[in-house]
């Protein structure tokens, strides 16, 4: 199945001098149970994202901690030699441990691996977009990343990556990275039921920066709202496609990357993002985060 990216919901957004669909592909889910170990169907896993590149779909976003390494190494295998306007988001500052957790890594030595190891897996001379992931498992933190920004900010001037942005940051750790080197991203959590951001992503949205919200069907634990339900069933739509819909209308930057293993699944998800929404259902989804 081919569709250009003129039929992908959204259009398109650009991270820096990078164009890339709205409607975008996030690899986590490709990765074993618990995101640990590789696919229980490898077969299955190089499918989707073959088709997610055939439906023209040119945002996958991804980290080397998702195995660790599996998701990185399956995309080399699925899509490398990839084509001109396929670009790979990528993050540091986080690793694996062998319980499942997701212990911080931000050392000047630790980001330098994780950065040698991200070209490594996905066969790639310079990353396009690496995101730096602040916080830990709970959410944001506060704190100063001048550090391990500072790091990142060497890479880029050894050409070892293109574009910078952050992950998990709270506003003021935005502005901090704003403040040492252009960013072209942030990626928080964010749906219609977790609305922290919302003044963040209006003034990202003024400066041409893209937001784009992980979890945006809610994560582990979807999204269960009666309102949501109700909306969705009068469209004939998913809870999930209207929730997707909604958070293409919220704001022009935001971009989507809502992740699975499934090639049927992920057809699902493109054509029910691409509902039209009447301004009293958007009222309506409106008040799940009030």
């Amino acid at each position: 199945m081919n569709t250009s990216t003129a039929s992908l919901p959204g259009g398109t957004w650009t991270l820096g001098d990078l164009t890339v669909t709205r409607f975008g592909y996030g690899a986590m889910q490709l990765a074993g149970p618990g995101v640990m170990g590789p696919p229980a169907d490898r077969e299955g896993a190089l499918a989707v994202l073959r088709e997610a590149a055939g439906l023209g779909i040119s945002h996958i976003d991804t980290a080397g901690a998702y195995g660790p390494r599996v998701t990185n190494q399956l995309i080399r295998e699925a899509l490398h030699p990839y084509s001109e306007s396929l670009h790979i988001v990528t993050k540091v500052g986080a690793v694996r441990d062998q319980q499942g957790g997701w212990p911080t890594a931000r050392q000047p030595e630790d980001l330098r691996r994780a950065v040698h190891e991200n070209l490594e897996d996905l066969g790639l001379g310079s990353l396009d977009v690496v995101n730096l992931r602040l916080g830990d498992a709970q959410g944001p933190q506060p704190g100063s990343l001048a550090e391990p920004f500072e790091t990142l900010v060497e890479l880029q001037q050894q050409g070892l990556i293109r574009h910078l942005g952050v992950s998990n940051a709270t506003a003021e750790q935005v502005a901090e990275a704003q403040a040492m080197a252009p960013i072209v991203c942030v990626q928080n959590m964010y749906n219609l039921a977790h609305r922290q951001d919302d003044e963040l992503i209006d003034e990202l949205a003024c400066q041409g920066i893209a937001y784009v919200p992980f979890f945006p069907l809610g994560g582990f634990t979807p999204l269960q709202s009666t309102t949501l339900s109700a909306v969705a069933t009068r469209l004939g739509a998913t809870p999930m496609s209207v929730a997707l819909a909604w958070l293409l209308r919220r704001s022009p930057n935001i971009l989507l990357i809502p992740g699975t293993s499934s090639v049927a699944h992920l057809r699902e998800n493109v054509a029910g993002t691409g509902l039209s929404l009447t301004d009293e259902e958007l009222a309506e989804l409106e008040k799940i985060g009030q």
